[in-house]
């Protein structure tokens, strides 16, 4: 029989016969491995173990403990869920689609006849459970596209037909395993009976192909490991991320709220959350002016003809707000570089003026769709920590340097670690194939450089530039984007930009796209769900409340919250006729730091005696004191 080479990714090579699969390649090396495989690279491509080899190739064979061997099981367990719903509900349920995704999986599922509760997980598990042992092969196949809307019409799933005709090949793959068949590019498991732990975890809503126009369908979310340790301890980090909801504990702690009179995605910050972003702003501007940025302030509204010439219009329009005002065309900002664009050609700019930083706490409204919103985290109006540098080709690099140690600091301060990774060219983009790369080889100049690890996120730039992302992981490890650095060539050019030269001659900037916290509403939920609403002191939005014991302390506990004010501590009182372990434990609720207990003696000597949040206290000590003392305790953050 003829045979072929397989090259092994030790860079060893192997002789099989022609046919033989990623399975008999992965016996061949050892009995372990081959239980352990789940799919298989060949030539760089996932494919089935089953999948023939019929010529020379490189092959490496995918494991469960990898991140490609973990998507697979989760895909297929996707498909045995589909199979379990369908096996129960019958024709009363049409299938979608089902990948995996961070952390699990979903599968849509169209069904006007029954609507899905939790208490529906029970039945739905067990027939996975069941379907496993079964140890189902799962069998792909290669039809014609005909051939296969003809099947997903004879079983009434119109939605498959309406995936399949929009697909250009002639053939399109289909898996089965039992009764149930789906179509999947692939791969997966070759057996249900690998599949071993899984929960079906939340439920959802989602429009068809993700336009609210067409059918609403149900999401089952649900996750997958190899085994019940692994999902057990998934299980116990999931409730303790439910404890953590921003959006839980915002209502909890009165920072913030929602209203469907006001309009979904629009946050309405109450008195102790404004305060919380009002520090954190202040720090902001604080952190900026010591960098010697400039503080600057653009319009809400802007001509349609400038979001025209910033290409925003061809190329982001669909995420903007438009409005017509006596005529004239404006669309609403969801960015705030076009009014520092403004502010730079406002008069002639030489070289020494370079570099030019413009930062502005900017107010931006951007076009979500309403099953994407997620409290503070996606929301339809929020503010940047916008900043834009223009700067000439010799200076890029020191600036992008001087962000990234920005971020690093900022990062440090709040007690986040983070990765980075560089997001290249969109294919909906401006600018010339000249640019990307000289914008691109800049950010990778500048961390290798500084001997910052990042990865490539292709595809995922900005339409008018790449840019760098910053990943910040929070007490769970959890991976969020905040930061970001854009490099531009291109906007400059479009709005004619420029600088004289030593030479005097006209010259033109790069402008640098930067962010440090991003969304301040979205870096807020998140530090909300990092330190569980216990904010460090420094920016804990009440730092301390007074608290009296019976009436006979009411004036005193009035004086000290006053006195504490006026020192500059961010105080409430709580003058209630209520018992004191009531007062206490509320305070607790609130994650309030300190609670200033006033009694008789405190009264006598003119002291409080400071209690923290932890159930510890402090020695009595003089108002003058214990603001000396929160002041050094926030000198320890900031």
């Amino acid at each position: 029989m003829a045979q072929i080479n397989i090259q092994l990714p030790d860079g060893s090579s192997k002789a099989y016969d022609v046919g033989a699969t990623p399975y008999d390649v992965a016996r061949s090396i050892s009995e372990g491995l081959a239980r352990q495989a789940v799919a298989a690279k060949v030539d760089g491509s996932l494919v089935d173990l089953s999948r023939a080899l019929e010529h020379d190739a490189s092959v490496e064979i995918i494991t469960l403990d990898s991140p490609a061997g973990l998507d697979v099981y989760r895909h297929t367990t996707a498909h045995l869920m589909a199979h379990a719903v369908k096996d129960i509900y019958k024709d009363k349920v049409q299938v979608t689609i089902g990948p995996s995704i961070q952390n699990g999986f979903y599968y849509d599922f169209y069904s006007p006849e029954h609507t899905f509760v939790p208490e529906d997980f029970i039945a739905i598990e067990a027939r996975m459970q069941e379907l496993a042992k079964q140890d189902l092969s799962v069998q792909r196949s290669e039809v014609s596209r005909q051939e296969a809307i003809e099947l997903f019409e004879s079983m009434g799933e119109s939605f498959k037909v309406e995936l399949i005709e929009d697909l250009e090949h002639e053939t399109v793959s289909l898996y089965q395993q039992g009764d149930f068949v789906d179509l999947c590019r692939g791969p997966h498991l070759p057996s249900t009976a690998k599949i071993k732990a899984f929960k079906l975890t939340s439920l959802a809503g989602a429009y068809w192909r993700g336009d609210e126009k067409r059918p609403m369908l149900q999401r089952i979310y649900a996750t997958a490991f190899p085994d019940n340790k692994q999902l057990k301890k998934y299980l116990l980090h999931l409730e303790e991320a439910r404890k953590r909801d921003h959006r839980k504990l915002g209502k909890e702690l009165d920072l913030f709220s929602f209203s469907e009179e006001a309009g979904a995605g629009l946050v309405i910050w109450h008195p102790r959350g404004a305060m919380l972003r009002t520090v954190i702003e202040d720090f902001e501007r604080k952190e900026h002016i010591r960098r010697d940025y400039d503080l600057v302030q653009g319009p809400q509204i802007l001509r349609t003809d400038l979001w025209k010439t910033s290409g925003h219009f061809d190329n982001y329009s669909e995420n903007m707000y438009f409005t017509d005002v006596e005529g004239q065309g404006f669309g609403i900002k969801p960015m705030n570089c076009l009014a520092h664009m403004l502010i730079y050609k406002s008069k002639m700019r030489s070289y020494r003026d370079l570099p030019l930083r413009y930062f502005e706490l900017g107010t931006v409204h951007r076009h979500e769709k309403s099953g994407v919103l997620h409290g503070l985290t996606r929301v339809r109006g929020f503010t940047q920590d916008d900043a834009h540098i223009l700067c000439t080709p010799e200076q890029l690099d020191s600036e992008i340097k001087a962000v990234l140690q920005f971020v690093q600091d900022v990062m440090g301060i709040f007690g986040f670690e983070y990765e980075l990774e560089i997001s290249t060219r969109p294919e909906k983009s401006i600018g010339t194939d000249a640019d990307w790369e000289r914008a691109t080889k800049a950010l990778m100049t500048a961390l290798e450089d500084t001997g910052r690890t990042f990865e490539i996120n292709e595809g995922d730039g900005a339409f008018y530039g790449p840019k760098i992302d910053v990943k910040l992981k929070d007490a769970l490890d959890r991976h969020w984007q905040c930061a970001t650095i854009q490099c531009d060539f291109t906007l400059p050019e479009r709005f004619d930009l420029h600088y004289v030269g030593a030479d005097g001659e006209k010259h033109r900037p790069v402008m640098i796209h930067r962010v440090i916290l991003g969304s301040v509403e979205r870096f807020i939920g998140i530090l909300i769900e990092h330190f569980a609403g216990n904010f460090p002191l420094w920016i804990a939005p009440v730092q301390a409340i007074v608290i009296n014991v019976t009436d006979n302390q009411h004036d005193y506990a009035l004086d000290v919250a006053r006195r504490l004010r006026d020192a500059g501590v961010r105080v409430e009182k709580d003058v209630r006729n209520e018992k004191l372990g009531f007062k206490i434990r509320e305070a607790q609720l609130q994650k309030i730091p300190y609670m200033l207990v006033i009694g008789d003696k405190e009264m006598e000597s003119e002291t409080v005696t400071p209690r923290f949040r932890n159930g510890d206290n402090l020695d009595p000590m003089s108002v003058e004191d214990f603001s000396a003392y929160e002041m050094q305790e926030c000198h320890k953050y900031h």
